[in-house]
């Protein structure tokens, strides 16, 4: 399943699709798929299809459609120091997302079927930890795969707050994907072509709510053995942290909020090793740089300047010219004309009337910082470009007066 929205020309172009369909629907969420570029758990090759909301499949290597992922997230209902199990694990692509928002306190388990699909997801999140920027904006919980069956967990193991299962589950294994839930978990999973969100309420009690329609190839059933008996895959093992890990855990944090200007509140719920509020924000803006803002703003413009020719029509009032011919100099000058009623007219509905002419300013403001960019790009060439984001929290660490492998080791050992 995909194509629900439409293609995007970058990562933050097709979480800007996604948002306005809906199926991105809370900040936590789009924190998460800002921080990943979709198109670096593709093969080189195919990077160019990265920001459709289209499935992926080369191989055994597989990614589900971003509309897909989005609705999963949104239900999982995620926050800091939860345990998640992703039975089909895959890429790796889901699992890192959860684990920006789990914590370093949370568990992130995985379970895939191809030994090959293992070695992939461990190189893509090995280069996530060593090369992206975004790793230093989170609290992050990193991720463990193990190879197998997942229909082949023993019945004794742990259970888990969250669960997914990325392949279509029949209506025989309901059952045994619910047992591997917490009481007040949340199991997330194709059964019966709709994505089904099922809450433990109780030791017997339960939940269900349909979400979509989907499409996924369904569970491999397991192989018997030669003495008629399935194997057992053991989960990954749960891990105490190391004091040392600890440390570079805390000493990180307190980075983050010291250059933060010790503002730590979480944005999330739960643990206190939360985002903090500068250091996260940077670069995970609600679009992309202001080249991009100035594109996506000017689309919603043009919605609006649509909308009050419309209403200009019916109420009688000669309309805008519509004029193919007209060149884009006098379709600029209309859309900024139009724009000025309108924005008044909504700020005037709230705080009265004598608000419309601070609008208007406000207005005439942004269209000549615009004019003034697109000279500017006109006679360049080309777009202005940002400059780009610092990492404070890499910049910071290197700064520390200490030696060298500990400043290495403080950044994970960073190829930057």
């Amino acid at each position: 399943m995909g194509g629900a929205v439409s293609a995007g020309e970058d990562n933050d172009d097709l979480i800007d699709n996604l948002k306005e369909a809906y199926y991105i629907r809370s900040d936590l969420v789009e924190r998460a798929f800002r921080a990943i570029d979709r198109a670096d758990y593709y093969l080189d090759e195919y990077r160019d299809n990265a920001y459709k909301d289209l499935a992926w499949r080369h191989g055994n290597i597989h990614l589900s459609a971003p509309c897909i992922y989005s609705e999963v997230m949104e239900a999982l209902d995620l926050h800091p120091g939860l345990s998640f199990l992703n039975l089909g694990s895959g890429t790796g692509y889901l699992s890192t997302m959860v684990g920006l928002i789990l914590g370093p306190f949370g568990v992130n388990h995985g379970i895939e079927l191809h030994a090959d699909v293992i070695e992939y997801a461990y190189q893509k999140l090995d280069s996530f930890i060593k090369t992206s920027d975004s790793f230093d904006k989170f609290e992050f919980c990193e991720p463990s795969f193990v190879a197998g069956n997942c229909l082949e967990i023993p019945p004794e193991s742990r259970q888990y707050d969250r669960v997914y299962c990325g392949a279509g589950v029949q209506k025989e294994h309901e059952d045994y994907m619910k047992n591997l839930l917490k009481v007040g978990g949340i199991l997330v999973m194709p059964l019966e072509e709709k994505l089904t969100k099922i809450t433990r309420t109780g030791s017997n009690s339960w939940e269900t709510k349909k979400i979509i329609s989907v499409s996924f190839a369904p569970l491999v059933l397991p192989k018997h053995n030669t003495n008629g008996k399935p194997k057992t895959v053991p989960l990954p093992k749960y891990e105490v942290r190391t004091l040392q890990e600890l440390a570079r855990i805390c000493i990180r944090h307190t980075l983050r909020v010291t250059t933060d200007g010790g503002d730590s509140q979480s944005r999330g719920r739960g643990s206190s090793f939360s985002v903090g509020r500068g250091l996260a924000v940077a670069g995970l803006h609600k679009y992309g740089p202001r080249f991009k803002r100035r594109r996506v703003h000017r689309r919603h413009c043009n919605a609006l300047v649509l909308a009050t020719r419309q209403v200009v029509a019916s109420s009688g009032i000669g309309p805008a010219s519509l004029d193919s011919n007209n060149n884009q100099d006098e379709e600029e000058a209309g859309e900024r004309e139009a724009r000025r009623p309108v924005r008044g007219s909504r700020r005037s509905g709230r705080s009265g009337g004598g608000s419309v002419v601070e609008e208007e300013e406000a207005v005439e403001e942004e269209d000549e910082e615009e004019e003034q960019e697109e000279e500017e790009e006109k006679e360049t060439g080309e777009l202005l470009r940002p400059q780009p984001a610092v990492n404070l929290l890499r910049e910071r660490i290197l700064g520390l007066p200490l030696p060298e492998p500990l400043k290495m080791y403080l950044l994970y050992y960073r190829e930057k």
